[in-house]
């Protein structure tokens, strides 16, 4: 269900954020860096959507401000985000998974303050600046927010059910 109003996007994002966070409090410590098939660990997953977070920051400032918007970064179309997103995993390889963690929650919140500092209107009338597409403000922020962590909370989910399964 897409958010169409400030208040329905900010119900979102929390209830979300809580789902995930929920499912982060419980993750087996042996399961947090183990890679899957992809070579993708958890910890990876929950440093990726926090990244995220913060790309939708930057397109958002930098369409107020009249810059170049580049998305999803300068150098990459998205077309090939899969190529990113490992080039983002190899930046974050050293990133611990109480660093991860830290950052989803300090992302989320400058996500939420955004929001809380936005109009309806300025959320939904219009399509954000820079961004060359129809999707409003409101609508990438719960790409970046929300739908990223409904995603990860269905991932780990599978992972910490294959990891109980697994034979000790």
């Amino acid at each position: 269900m897409a958010a169409k109003s400030k208040q329905d996007l900010l119900s979102l994002a929390l209830k979300e954020f809580e789902k995930l966070c929920r499912l982060l409090d419980i993750l087996p410590a042996g399961l947090r860096l183990e890679l899957d098939d992809e070579g993708v660990s958890p910890k990876d997953i929950v440093a990726h959507r926090a990244h995220w977070i913060e790309l939708f920051l930057g397109w958002y400032l930098d369409g107020q401000e009249e810059k170049t918007v580049y998305f999803p970064a300068e150098g990459y179309k998205w077309n090939e985000t899969k190529r990113y997103n490992a080039d983002l995993r190899a930046r974050q390889t050293g990133m611990t998974w109480t660093g991860a963690v830290a950052l989803l929650e300090r992302n989320h919140n400058k996500l939420l303050r955004l929001i809380e500092s936005l109009s309806d209107d300025q959320l939904y009338s219009a399509p954000m600046k820079g961004a060359n597409n129809a999707w409003p403000t409101g609508r990438w922020a719960e790409a970046a927010g929300p739908s990223h962590y409904r995603s990860a909370t269905k991932y780990l989910r599978q992972r910490i059910k294959r990891f109980n399964s697994k034979p000790q």
